[in-house]
């Protein structure tokens, strides 16, 4: 069998159309082209004087005419125009693109055309602007499929995480819990490979780092480098190329206090400290801060007031979401925003927090700990997951919760982690329901602008 070959006509119309995409409207190209070519035509019209100059005050010498014959005297004008500036218009866009090959090399990605990552960029530039709140792989899974979509993701994580490595040196080195940060840096990095490997490692127990990741000792040390917690942060987010802003709720040292039933003591415990809370044995009937009123981080408050789309979920209901909306400030402020508010509830259940809560139970224990409804949305899965381990079962939407508020349901199961969603799955219902504002969306009223929610927050805090 002879071996395929693509004709020559077909090639060359391929290579048209990926030149003329280009032009497409909203990259930022157009503009500059129309620069390029301008500042070009002056270069030649002084270039063209010059030789009119020459030509028209020189003696006779045997290379006029050949100066003659390659400014194609011999045709008519309107035709010598079209040819110089036909070849003119060629070589500019050829420099330009052999320009932008070479300077956009170290930072494509192999077989993915340059038209496709510029135009890719910009779309992405102009998404909208989203935050995402809460904790743990959750919060990572979710901003993991939104990157695809925006570059304008802020993430908002609580810090009042007290076990594993991020407790270790949240007692030993005096700083705010970094794993959760850490998860959502990598999560939000522009290369999830090996530098991300890399900032997840961790060290095994016994090899004179206690079973530390290499990410958070990485963040802690920027800390003592820098002298503020935020700053490693953003330090570190230039490290791994981040598109976006993680930012801690609170600058505060928070624990987390949850009040536990237990029925086999025929009691209620007081339960400290967010890795013992799940180990508890009961049920949760409330968590709070101490201290109580902790102030939010400005920039995170910030990002909710500007926000398009506030997405809270998925991720551990008591010890990863509310912890974050227990700070005044941010839960002041997520009333207060005129943003679209989804709750992405959780796939599977929890053991030792959220065992045998339905959906519902879900978005009643975040509207109990906020004083009232707050969702635009509850997004949910539909497909019951099979191979789930021991103690969990699936969260499937209810009537009930379908009479408290709207509800959207959809397949959106990780199929290898079927207690977990499928990230660009999530991720893509999200922006069609943001996008299309369809189904229970569609009688929302939304007429008090941006400015006006900002107000409104400040004169609260007044108050």
């Amino acid at each position: 069998m002879g071996k395929l070959t693509s004709r020559p006509g077909r090639s060359w119309q391929r290579h048209l159309r990926l030149a003329l995409r280009w032009l497409t409207p909203g990259i930022g190209v157009k503009r500059w082209l129309l620069v390029l070519l301008i500042g070009t035509t002056f270069l030649g019209t002084g270039v063209t004087l010059s030789l009119l100059d020459v030509y028209r005050g020189a003696p006779e010498t045997p290379w006029l005419p050949l100066l003659s014959i390659l400014a194609l005297r011999f045709l008519t004008r309107p035709l010598r125009i079209a040819i110089f500036a036909s070849i003119g218009i060629g070589l500019i866009l050829w420099g330009g693109w052999g320009l932008s090959r070479s300077l956009l090399r170290p930072f494509l990605r192999p077989g993915k055309p340059i038209v496709d990552a510029v135009t890719d960029y910009r779309r992405r530039e102009r998404g909208p602007r989203i935050v995402a709140i809460g904790g743990g792989t959750g919060l990572s899974t979710l901003l993991r499929g939104l990157k695809a979509h925006t570059h304008n993701l802020t993430a908002i994580v609580t810090v009042a995480d007290d076990g594993g490595s991020s407790g270790e040196l949240r007692r030993h080195m005096g700083v705010l819990p970094p794993g959760d940060i850490r998860n959502c840096l990598a999560a939000l990095s522009d290369d999830e490979e090996l530098i991300t490997q890399l900032f997840r490692y961790r060290f095994p127990v016994g090899a004179g780092l206690n079973g530390h990741n290499l990410g958070n000792l990485l963040i802690t040390a920027l800390a003592d480098i820098t002298g503020s917690f935020e700053e490693a942060i953003a330090e570190s987010g230039r490290v791994l190329a981040v598109r976006g802003r993680v930012l801690p709720s609170t600058l505060h040292d928070v624990r987390l206090v949850a009040e536990v039933k237990a029925p086999e003591k025929g009691r209620t415990l007081r339960v400290r400290g967010e890795s013992n809370i799940p180990k508890a044995g009961g049920q949760i009937e409330r968590v709070w801060l101490e201290p109580s009123a902790p102030l939010g981080y400005p920039p995170a408050v910030q990002a909710i007031l500007n926000a398009d789309l506030i997405l809270i979920g998925p991720g551990s209901l008591f010890t990863s979401i509310l912890p974050n909306l227990l700070v005044p400030d941010i839960a002041m402020a997520l009333r207060t925003s005129r943003a679209l508010k989804f709750y992405i509830c959780n796939v599977a259940t929890q053991r030792g927090e959220t065992d045998a809560f339905t959906c519902s139970d879900h978005v009643k224990a975040i509207e109990r700990h906020l004083g009232g409804a707050i969702f635009d949305l509850v997004i949910c899965n539909n497909r019951a997951p099979g191979n789930l381990p021991e103690g969990i079962r699936a969260v499937l939407p209810s009537p009930e919760l379908e009479e408290h508020c709207p509800v959207y349901c959809a397949d959106l199961v990780d199929d290898e982690q079927p207690w977990r969603h499928h990230a660009p799955r999530l991720a893509q219902v999200i922006m069609d329901l943001y996008y299309e504002r369809t189904g229970p969306l569609s009688g929302r009223e939304d007429t008090l602008p941006r400015e006006s929610a900002l107000s409104a927050y400040t004169e609260k805090g007044r108050n």
